[in-house]
């Protein structure tokens, strides 16, 4: 962690609990900017996954048996 960073850091422990989580948040929305290549990428896998399924190119789950799987671990 660079000085700048660390010097952040220790601003914000000083800091009330409520204008950490401000701090936080603001954050988390700077990281979790929409991505518009990601989405088109995900999308597009998402039509090919259905095409798939749809000409029986692609196996199924049924929904129960997936959460049965996971109810056990």
């Amino acid at each position: 962690m660079t000085k700048r960073a660390q010097d952040v850091v220790e601003e914000i422990r000083t800091l009330p609990d409520t204008e950490k989580l401000a701090v936080v948040d603001s954050i988390l929305l700077e990281l979790d900017r929409p991505d518009p290549e990601i989405d088109r990428v995900w999308a597009d896998e998402a039509r090919a996954r259905w095409q798939a399924y749809r000409a029986g190119r692609e196996d199924s789950v049924p929904y129960a048996q997936v959460m049965d799987k996971h109810r056990r671990k």
